[in-house]
């Protein structure tokens, strides 16, 4: 499922005109990238944790030489999945049911 679909099947799903469900996913992503950016974790309920993750400097090897490799510290985004859409994954049927041709009419671009 690309953006497209996503924002078609939210769509389907809530009612609502396609261009005010694309501009709240961009306003969403926005604000859940700056604040990790900051370094402020982002936790959505049943869903999905953001977070920041410091990398220490380390040492490494180079696979084909076997000679060790000094890897630089770095800053990544870590997200992790929570109970909600863990069960859901676990168990498709506990997840939310979608509204009839939610899914269909958002993969044909309706």
């Amino acid at each position: 499922m690309n953006r497209r679909d996503l924002v078609n099947a939210v769509a389907k799903h809530t009612d609502k005109e396609r261009k005010e469900v694309d501009e709240i996913l961009k306003g969403f992503t926005d604000v859940v990238t700056a604040m990790v950016a900051e370094g402020e974790p982002v936790a959505i309920s049943g869903f999905a944790k953001f977070v920041k993750v410091d990398r220490p400097e380390r040492m490494g090897r180079n696979p084909q030489t076997g000679e060790p490799v000094k890897i630089k510290a770095s800053k990544k985004p870590r997200i992790t999945p929570l109970k909600g859409l863990k069960d859901a994954v676990a168990s498709p049927d506990t997840a939310p049911k979608l509204a009839e041709d939610a899914w269909s009419s958002a993969k044909a671009g309706v």
